[in-house]
């Protein structure tokens, strides 16, 4: 898995809200992750668990649009050791300047040639739910991305904008640009648009506010990719504004009698006094 970052990395980060790195994840496992993203979107759970969010499946799921499933590493091992992955979670916290880090949820994405545009949107902007609500995103391709083949979309600079209140349609989306071009002409800003391009294995960082989205799918291959949402190691719930966005999932997962997350459910991936949560390496050695 990927290395330690660089202070020009992080300075690159800080800069522009993201930072492309050519290899996050060895070659060798891209097949077999190839296998449980097929799995998965066809029904088939490795562990037993179903994720969290299933928002497409093949013999239900319309086929021009782009499959989703929110927390696979709960179904599936092998996505479990990506998501799970410690230096992963190191790199974060480096880029992000946490204490620690642990998963918030993972994306599985399947986008077939095709099938349509993901709306640009801003990832913080629905996580009142737990504070402090800051977000940082690792994005892995799992196929050789091209702009022609609706990979994802960042826009420089934009998670220095002023906040915006979430709007707009996620899945294919007639103007998949529309809310990001308001928020750009609010701050009197012509957006500067990178698409990452790399070679499958390689992806992206990403901050909570940066803004970002992906087209059409206009080439002749996929594009698959395995997405990790991380917070703070720290955060609790704010249960007081769970009627802004977390919905019956998963505030299901808060206790009884107090705000902090459980680990069974959000676990920490490394942390700067050298924890992190024991029952994940039982987890992924299980067969």
């Amino acid at each position: 898995m990927i290395g330690k970052l660089s202070n020009s990395d992080r300075k690159q980060f800080n800069q522009d809200g993201f930072l492309v790195v050519d290899k996050l994840i060895d070659l060798t496992s891209v097949p077999i992750l190839h296998d449980a993203l097929r799995d998965l979107f066809q029904g088939k759970f490795e562990t037993g668990v179903c994720p969290d969010e299933v928002n497409w499946q093949e013999a239900t799921g319309d086929p021009s649009l782009t499959r989703q499933i929110c927390n696979g590493w709960k179904a599936n091992r092998d996505i479990a050791r990506v998501v799970l992955d410690e230096s992963l979670g190191q790199a974060i916290a480096s880029l992000a300047d946490w204490p620690g880090v642990r998963i918030m949820i993972d994306n599985v994405i399947w986008k077939p040639a095709g099938t349509q545009s993901l709306g640009y949107h801003q990832d913080s902007a629905f996580l009142a739910w737990y504070k402090p609500s800051d977000l940082l995103t690792c994005w892995i391709a799992l196929d050789d991305t091209s702009a022609d083949g609706g990979t994802i979309e960042f826009v420089r600079g934009s998670h220095k904008w002023r906040l915006s209140e979430p709007e707009g349609e996620f899945h294919a989306p007639e103007q998949y640009r529309k809310y990001m071009e308001i928020a750009a002409k609010k701050e009197g800003i012509k957006p500067e648009l990178v698409y990452v391009e790399v070679n499958a294995g390689g992806g992206s960082f990403h901050h909570g506010w940066t803004w970002h989205g992906s087209g059409h799918n206009s080439s002749k291959k996929p594009r698959r990719s395995i997405v990790l949402h991380a917070m703070r190691s720290d955060v609790e719930y704010r249960p007081e504004n769970f009627s802004q966005g977390i919905g019956p999932i998963y505030s299901r997962y808060k206790k009884l009698a107090d705000n902090s997350l459980d680990e069974n459910y959000f676990p920490i991936l490394w942390r700067e006094d050298g924890y992190r949560t024991p029952q994940i390496e039982a987890y992924l050695k299980r067969s």
